[in-house]
């Protein structure tokens, strides 16, 4: 059962760590003093938020739907998935396996006047499945939503049939959907275990989409003559974490490494994310299922470096122009999943800087490092300056984090819960 609470916490301090990892990175800043309460609980796979300007929050959730909490903390269900209990209404066409399902969510910036949102979800509208960025109405008492136009159809989808020796169906969607401030809406897609997709001019998968509201290609999205002219960026593995910076609106995204290596990287318009999987890449031979995306196997004993060597996330020896990452989790591979940039004032020097929430996945799906890290970005977006952990009084796969109105990060964990965290 899903409850709204205002439990409140024990105050902390962030606790400055990665400081001798970052070879010649400026010494960490004193970070604010943070509360949390817990706004929800009792979520099944929460997945991503979005808010009005009065608070009212939007949310999925995995393998029910879409649903909305009021400022009064009254919760109405909007669209359920197939077999959902509860709703008003139901998709029949939407599941959920794996790591698909109803995933990222977003408001329209004109929603007032218009009642867009826009919902990622894995289809069964052909078969074996695929992903598919909607956009519904949402009526004017906020219990329901109707009028849905499928903006984006095809995005790559790993079906349950697959043999892949890594990882089980339903992997690699991406799934996060902003408006930036240009006014085009981005999406991240994943590589679904697939060695060709992040590469394909015309395959979705492994990309970053830019489009309008009517699902129309941004005009200067400079993607290579043959490419999908959706298509903003090109050779990701698994993007679910995109914002934007302050000042000067660039996109900036976290991707989940392989063995090694979850980057942050700052786009620039038909850029290269240097991901290529395929066998015969690079001095590759053969691979499991032609896909060399775990090559060699981490737990073989080798050091980061050697392991990046082999299988880079962004492969400068055979993409030489790719865009390069700022940051590589000291070379480590965690699940990065969502991400935002703070603003205002009540977060004192951490203002500007881009809060990372991470699932902490470990050899064999063991929780290691579940956490949200405080990332002060170079100017250039060539490198990081500092990264600071929030030391946080409760633990959770960080699914989704993201600045709400009132100036609060908004923390969704995979265990179900959704958290406040205020400077004080």
């Amino acid at each position: 059962m899903r409850q709204t609470t205002t439990r409140r916490t024990t105050l902390w301090s962030a606790m400055a760590i990665g400081g001798a990892a970052l070879m010649g990175a400026a010494p960490a800043q004193a970070a604010p003093a943070l509360g949390q309460t817990t706004v929800m609980t009792g979520l099944e796979s929460p997945w991503d938020v979005a808010f009005l300007p009065d608070g009212t929050m939007f949310y999925t959730e995995k393998c029910r739907g879409l649903s909305v909490r009021l400022p009064s903390g009254d919760v109405n269900p909007l669209l359920g998935m197939s077999g959902a209990e509860g709703f008003p209404a139901a998709a029949g066409d939407l599941f959920c396996e794996g790591q698909a399902g109803m995933m990222g969510v977003e408001l329209d910036p004109e929603f007032e006047s218009n009642r867009f949102i826009y919902v990622y979800s894995t289809s069964n509208m052909t078969a074996p499945g695929e992903n598919r960025l909607m956009r519904m109405v949402v009526n004017a008492d906020l219990t329901g939503v109707s009028d849905r136009v499928d903006l984006i159809e095809g995005i790559p989808y790993k079906p349950k049939a697959s043999d892949h020796p890594f990882g089980g169906p339903g992997a690699h969607n991406g799934g996060r959907v902003r408006f930036g401030p240009d006014g085009f809406l981005y999406l991240t897609t994943g590589d679904t275990h697939n060695g060709v997709v992040p590469q394909s001019p015309t395959m979705l998968g492994g990309k970053v989409l830019r489009i309008d509201r009517d699902g129309n290609p941004a005009p200067d999205n400079n993607a290579p003559d043959g490419f999908d002219p959706r298509i903003f960026t090109y050779g990701h593995r698994n993007v679910q974490g995109i914002s934007f910076r302050p000042g000067t609106g660039q996109p900036v995204i976290i991707e989940h490494g392989p063995w090694h290596s979850d980057e942050v990287t700052a786009l620039t318009a038909g850029g290269n994310g240097g991901w290529d999987p395929r066998p015969n890449m690079g001095g590759r031979g053969d691979c499991p299922d032609n896909y060399c995306g775990y090559s060699p196997n981490q737990m073989e004993g080798m050091d980061p470096a050697q392991r990046a060597a082999f299988m880079p996330m962004t492969d400068f020896a055979t993409y030489p122009d790719a865009m390069p990452p700022a940051w590589n989790n000291n070379g480590l591979s965690q699940g990065s999943s969502s991400a935002t940039f703070l603003t205002g004032a009540q977060w004192g020097d951490w203002e500007g800087r881009f809060a990372i929430g991470i699932m902490g996945i470990g050899f064999g799906g063991t929780p290691m490092g579940m956490r949200i890290d405080v990332v002060d970005i170079a100017e250039d977006g060539l490198s990081v300056n500092d990264v600071t952990t929030m030391e946080l009084p409760t633990q959770g796969r960080f699914r989704s984090v993201r600045q709400g109105p009132d100036g609060a990060l908004y923390a969704v964990v995979d265990e179900g819960d959704i958290y406040r965290i205020v400077p004080e």
